[in-house]
C-alpha cells in the first residue's frame, strides 16, 4: 500500500501541470455540475399519479359515485403498471386518481389513463378531465391581487381570464388555482306576472337566450371575381344584447327578454372567502410547479412573467402581490447545508 502511495506522489510530483490541469478540469466540471442540479426544500418521492376531475353540477354525493366514479373506476382496472385506484366523491364532483409503480413515468401513465377513460361509461355530456403533472410538494408561489378602485368580482374576473392564462404559458407551470372573490355572471329574473300574460315558460327563455349566444358560419357569395363568406354574429356580449333577444311573438308582436325579465350583473354563490391581513376579502392565486421541474428556474420565468404582467397587461391600479416564494425556503435550505459541510470539512482538516 505504501508502494502504491509512494508511486501516486511521484507520478504527481513530475506531471505537476498535468496534474494542476486535471484539477482545475475537475473543479470547472464541480461547478457546472453543482449550478445545474435541481436543489428543492421538499424533494417528491412519489410514485406517478394521475387525477382525474370530473364535475357534474347539482348532483349529490351517491349519485356522483354511482354513475361517475365507479364506471372511471372501472374502466381504469385494465390500466398497465398500476398499484392502487382511489376516488372521493362530493356534492357535483367526482376525483379519481390512479397511482402506478416507481418505475413508470407521467407520459406513460397518461397515455395509459387516456386510452382508457373513454370506456368508461358516463352520462352524457360529462367530459373528465386529466390533471397536469404535479405532485404534493408542488406549490411554488403564493399572491393575492390588490386594486384600490376594483371590486372584489373584477379582481376574480382579471385573476381567471388574464392573469391565470398569462401564468400557464411559463414553463414549468403545471397549474393555477385561485380562490377567494366573486364569479361574475349575467342574471335573469323573470317576473311571473308577465311571463304568464305572454305565455312564456322559463325553459323557452333559457332555450332562446342558448341559442341566441352562438354564431352560425354561412356559405360563399362569389361577386365581381371576389368570394365573400356570409356568417351570422350571435354571440352576447353585453346585458343589452342580452336583454333585446327575442324569446317568441305575441301576436305578431316580438316579445323581449327585457319585456318579461330584468338582467343585471351578478355573482354565482360564494363558497369560501380569503382574507390577508386586515383585508377580509381578497383573490388569492397559488401556482403550482410540474412534477420534476426544478424550482429556482420555474420561480425566475414567473416573476420575469409577473413583472410583465404587472407592468405591461393589468390596469394600472391593480398589482400582484406575492406572499410566499418557494426560492427563499430553498435559499435557507442551501446555506444551511453550504454552512454544516463548510463546518465539516474544517473539523474534519
Amino acid at each position: 500500500m505504501n508502494k502504491f502511495i509512494k508511486t501516486i506522489i511521484g507520478f504527481s510530483l513530475k506531471n505537476k501541470y498535468f496534474i494542476f490541469f486535471a484539477t482545475f478540469i475537475l473543479i470547472l466540471a464541480g461547478y457546472l455540475s453543482f449550478k445545474q442540479t435541481t436543489i428543492e426544500a421538499f424533494p417528491d418521492v412519489t410514485n406517478t399519479n394521475i387525477t382525474i376531475i370530473t364535475q357534474w353540477s347539482g348532483r349529490s354525493a351517491e349519485e356522483v359515485e354511482k354513475f361517475v366514479s365507479r364506471p372511471l373506476e372501472i374502466a381504469m382496472n385494465p390500466t398497465e403498471k398500476r398499484t392502487s385506484i382511489r376516488s372521493s366523491s362530493l356534492f357535483g364532483l367526482s376525483i379519481v386518481k390512479i397511482t402506478f409503480e416507481d418505475d413508470v413515468d407521467y407520459a406513460f401513465a397518461r397515455v395509459q389513463v387516456n386510452n382508457h377513460i373513454e370506456e368508461a361509461d358516463l352520462p352524457e355530456g360529462l367530459q373528465p378531465e386529466v390533471q397536469p403533472p404535479y405532485g404534493p410538494t408542488g406549490e411554488i408561489f403564493r399572491y393575492t391581487l390588490s386594486g384600490d378602485q376594483k371590486s372584489i368580482k373584477e379582481l376574480k374576473t382579471l385573476q381567471d381570464w388574464v392573469i391565470q392564462r398569462e401564468l400557464l404559458s411559463v414553463p414549468g407551470i403545471a397549474d393555477v388555482v385561485s380562490f377567494g372573490g366573486e364569479v361574475k355572471t349575467y342574471q335573469i329574473t323573470v317576473d311571473p306576472q308577465k311571463a304568464l300574460q305572454y305565455g312564456v315558460s322559463a325553459t323557452e327563455l333559457y332555450d332562446a337566450v342558448s341559442k341566441s349566444n352562438i354564431n352560425v358560419g354561412g356559405d360563399v357569395i362569389v361577386q365581381s371575381g371576389q368570394a365573400y363568406v356570409v356568417r351570422g354574429i350571435g354571440i352576447l356580449n353585453n346585458i343589452d344584447e342580452i336583454k333585446n333577444v327575442v324569446v317568441d311573438n305575441f301576436n305578431g308582436t316580438p316579445i323581449y327578454v327585457k319585456t318579461i325579465a330584468e338582467v343585471t350583473n351578478a355573482s354565482l354563490p360564494r363558497l369560501g372567502q380569503v382574507g390577508r391581513d386586515y383585508d377580509p376579502d381578497v383573490v388569492e392565486g397559488i401556482v403550482v410547479m410540474r412534477k420534476g421541474g426544478n424550482p429556482s428556474e420555474v420561480i425566475s420565468r414567473l416573476k420575469e412573467k409577473i413583472d410583465d404582467i404587472n407592468n405591461n397587461i393589468l390596469p394600472k391600479d391593480v398589482k400582484i402581490k406575492p406572499f410566499y416564494d418557494r426560492e427563499d425556503l430553498v435559499n435557507y435550505a442551501t446555506h444551511t447545508v453550504m454552512g454544516n459541510m463548510l463546518e465539516g470539512i474544517i473539523f474534519v482538516t
